[in-house]
């Protein structure tokens, strides 16, 4: 009788998925929270845009020796280690009594996050088949969001009862409880766990190349049929990348401040706001992985479940911000951006899929080039955002900005040109998940 395949790629996606959860459940707390650190250390405007950036600058730097070292000790015990610095840098982030301790923290945090990703995607690329890839890192781009989210609701409410000190105390726990779990659990290998059974082998194996090893190489390593990566798919991957993730960092970070200031509304209710538009991005994470692997199993076409994808979400992201910025009323414009947020999320799934697509054995490093040239523009942003108001006192004008960045992001994604797919068996299309 024929053997079902065993599930045990799920449970390996669940732990990668909690941990993106974790990592931004600490890194978005400090967004609902800025209004209260800055008047309770008595920081500028200027102050906190550099305390709130601070996280991109390292996490951006690091992300390529991050990756690195991903590939060289594997994603089981890199990510337990990332975990542990996370956490340290969440205390670190609720006992500090100044503006250098607070830099400190954020710089910390930024080197334990910096190589989450990229050691995610190359786990991703070795337990899952390309007819789920995409799906499988929009699960793990959902699970960035409802931490986002979790800390946009939790530290809106927390703040009304606890000192801003305590909510990242508190933030620091799950991290330790999630590395001591994940380093017994995991493997970076499905031929390393006894429990993964040979169907499922099989179906993680499907369309890829078995090298004279043994060990099966995954989709996107150069073979003869693939040719060398393109230069500037990767250029034009990476500026989607910058306009994608300062769009994103304007939502995480000044967004409820920019409520408080544009529409008169309550911390509490700011950050409620913007986990509102957060569920936008969930929405659009998991829409966007189920969209893509949908376009590419009836096509057979990255270009078109990849860079047509992108470049249409990212347009019409950048045209409902516009339209937000036409319009005063309150819950008109968070339908809006929330709407928005949804269109920019579609453009994530895609994003990751096309690093495992032309990284072949550099995933985590080609994983980590991309997410350091957008973090370099998140990190610049909250900066720039802070210096434009006190030039121009003009919170609205931000939203004009960042639509024409979105709107960039979608000329930049239609011209990535990912490899042409090598030809596929009649039902290689139709691999279970």
């Amino acid at each position: 009788m024929l053997q079902q395949p065993t599930t045990i790629r799920y449970r390996t996606m669940a732990w990668l998925t909690i941990a993106s959860g974790l990592a931004y459940l600490c890194r978005n707390a400090i967004g609902v929270a800025e209004s209260s650190v800055r008047e309770d250390l008595g920081l500028t405007l200027q102050q906190s845009g550099w305390f709130l950036g601070a996280f991109f600058w390292s996490y951006a730097l690091f992300q390529v020796p991050c990756g690195w070292f991903a590939q060289r000790r594997g994603t089981r015990f890199a990510l337990t280690v990332f975990a542990v610095g996370w956490s340290i840098a969440a205390f670190g982030l609720g006992v500090a009594p100044g503006f250098a301790l607070l830099i400190i923290a954020q710089l910390i945090m930024g080197i334990s996050q910096a190589g989450i990703f990229p050691a995610a995607c190359n786990s991703i690329g070795h337990w899952f088949p390309m007819s789920r890839r995409t799906l499988a890192c929009g699960i793990l781009c959902a699970g960035m969001q409802v931490g986002a989210i979790a800390a946009s609701g939790l530290t809106g409410v927390l703040l009304q009862s606890i000192d801003w000190r305590w909510v990242f105390i508190l933030f620091s726990l799950p991290g330790i409880v999630w590395a001591t779990g994940f380093a017994i659990s995991f493997r970076d290998r499905p031929e390393q766990l006894e429990k993964v059974n040979d169907e499922e082998l099989k179906l993680i194996h499907a369309h890829k190349t078995q090298r004279p090893d043994g060990t099966h190489a995954p989709i996107g390593e150069h073979t003869n049929d693939l040719g060398p990566p393109r230069t500037s798919a990767i250029i034009f991957l990476c500026g989607q990348q910058i306009c994608r993730a300062s769009g994103y960092m304007f939502f995480a970070s000044w967004f409820p401040t920019f409520l408080q200031a544009t529409r008169g509304v309550s911390i509490e209710t700011s950050g409620f706001l913007q986990s509102l538009v957060l569920c936008g991005t969930l929405a659009g994470s998991l829409s966007g992985g189920f969209i893509t692997d949908w376009i590419w199993q009836r096509t057979g076409s990255q270009r078109l479940s990849r860079s047509g994808m992108g470049s249409m979400a990212l347009c019409v992201c950048g045209l409902l911000v516009l339209s937000a910025w036409l319009v005063s009323d309150v819950s008109l414009a968070i339908a809006l951006l929330s709407l928005g947020s949804f269109f920019a999320a579609l453009a994530g799934p895609p994003t990751f899929a096309s690093t495992i697509d032309l990284g072949g054995t550099k995933v985590p490093q080609l994983m980590g080039l991309v997410n350091m040239c957008g973090n370099l523009a998140a990190a610049a942003c909250p900066v720039l955002v802070g210096m434009l108001f006190e030039w121009t006192a003009n919170w609205n004008l931000v939203l004009l900005l960042f639509a024409g960045i979105y709107l960039l992001g979608g000329v930049c994604w239609a011209l990535v040109a990912p490899h042409a797919p090598s030809p596929r068996q009649p039902d290689a299309n139709r691999t279970p998940a």
